[in-house]
């Protein structure tokens, strides 16, 4: 049995809570009547209160404007001109949290995955790192500041759950620029998952 996350979920004031709680749940879309969705298995937790977060000390620029609203909001931004990146923004409005949905593993929609992967076979990298999760799905920054709660980009509970010895903590992957935020350890993946990325 599937169901919508509700608003609620997304507008809690703890990130990395919410960071643990989407692994296991699955990330949908639906462009131009094709679905694509996967379980989500690994995600990075960002908040305004350290120097990784795009937000930082409450900087507002027309790109973060977004993380000022209540939760429930897609961010999506363009990482090195090349990769749009998916985040889900939380907590509550004037409050800049947000999680990074880092990889997925395929389940429906698959061959319109492989299709805009540029791929011919199923392989484990399909959805693997932030990049290919947003090929894989469609998403683009057309699709940035949408509530997820609408029937475009959503995320749905499946009954599946991980138990906290099967979800490996560690700091998060290129934010070297941080300083001693840089260790945190907001980086949260599925032990034993072909599925996540292979980001040390």
């Amino acid at each position: 049995m599937s169901s919508k996350l509700p608003l609620s979920f997304y507008r809690r004031d703890d990130v990395t809570l919410i960071a643990r709680e989407l692994l296991g749940k699955v990330l949908c879309t639906n462009f131009e009547g094709k679905l694509t969705s996967g379980i989500i298995v690994e995600t990075e937790a960002y908040s305004q209160s350290e120097k990784a977060c795009h937000a930082f000390g409450g900087k507002r620029t027309p790109r973060t404007e977004v993380f000022y609203n209540d939760g429930g909001l897609s961010y999506v931004y363009l990482c090195y001109g090349i990769h749009y990146l998916f985040n889900i923004i939380t907590n509550l409005a004037h409050t800049a949290d947000a999680v990074l949905i880092r990889a997925i593993e395929p389940v429906d929609g698959i061959e319109t995955m492989l299709e805009r992967r540029g791929m011919t076979k199923m392989e484990h990298r399909i959805g693997a790192g932030p990049g290919s999760v947003s090929k894989a799905l469609g998403l683009t920054r057309h699709h940035n500041a949408i509530d997820l709660t609408e029937d475009h980009i959503w995320v749905e509970k499946r009954g599946i759950n991980y138990k906290e010895d099967q979800i490996i903590a560690s700091p998060r992957v290129g934010v070297d620029y941080a300083g001693d935020d840089a260790f945190l350890p907001w980086r949260y993946r599925v032990a034993d998952s072909p599925w996540v990325s292979k980001a040390k």
